[in-house]
């Protein structure tokens, strides 16, 4: 089964490339789903990260405080790989056991954080849905009605666009309608087809 990985930074309309897959049977699996289940109370990867950053990190439910986790591994790169060291291999497994699970020409596997892990998560090629970095900031803005700085430093926190074109073998630029997106979908739907078939 032909693995594609589906990227791309803050704000660049992921999700709305995941769908229009799965609206053509493609199955999908996303990667920051399953990192949400992980980190449900009584999971073992939320156990460990409270053992790691101490239970500060957890609301008064129980459930997993993200903000607060957010705060603690931001410009920390040691915090960051702890966190990373934690959940990667975990996803990972998880992410193994849904593929086991499926039978189709190809999957896409939506991993945003793609570039920023430095991981190769066993995918055979990589689609990057690709924006310019000002609308992506006008997005941004208007999505989580933050400041345009906000923006900004959610942007330089990521992966640079240039570091994300590297790693692509597809790309959806994405700046204009739905449906011009819609047919772009399409367009690699058969040639995922195409190379699935081909082997």
């Amino acid at each position: 089964m032909l693995k594609v990985a589906l990227t791309g930074g803050i704000a660049s309309g992921k999700t709305t490339v995941s769908d229009l897959f799965q609206e053509l049977g493609t199955p999908v699996i996303d990667t920051d789903v399953i990192a949400r289940e992980l980190v449900r109370p009584g999971q073992p990867a939320l156990a460990r990260i409270v053992q790691h950053f101490g239970s500060s990190v957890l609301q008064a439910d129980g459930q997993l405080d993200r903000r607060q986790l957010r705060r603690r591994i931001f410009d920390q790169t040691a915090e960051r790989r702890a966190l990373e060291a934690i959940m990667h291999p975990a996803i990972q497994d998880e992410l193994d056991a849904q593929l086991d699970r499926l039978h189709a020409p190809y999957v896409i596997l939506v991993i945003p954080l793609l570039a920023e892990s430095g991981r190769q998560w066993r995918q055979d090629r990589v689609l990057l849905v690709d924006v310019p970095e000002a609308l992506q900031i006008e997005r941004l803005v208007r999505r989580d009605h933050c400041s345009k700085a906000e923006a900004e430093a959610a942007l330089a926190a990521q992966a640079s666009r240039r570091e994300r074109l590297a790693l692509a073998d597809d790309i959806i630029l994405n700046t204009g309608e739905r449906e011009a997106l819609a047919r772009a979908v399409r367009e690699l739907h058969d040639k995922y087809l195409a190379v699935a078939a081909a082997g």
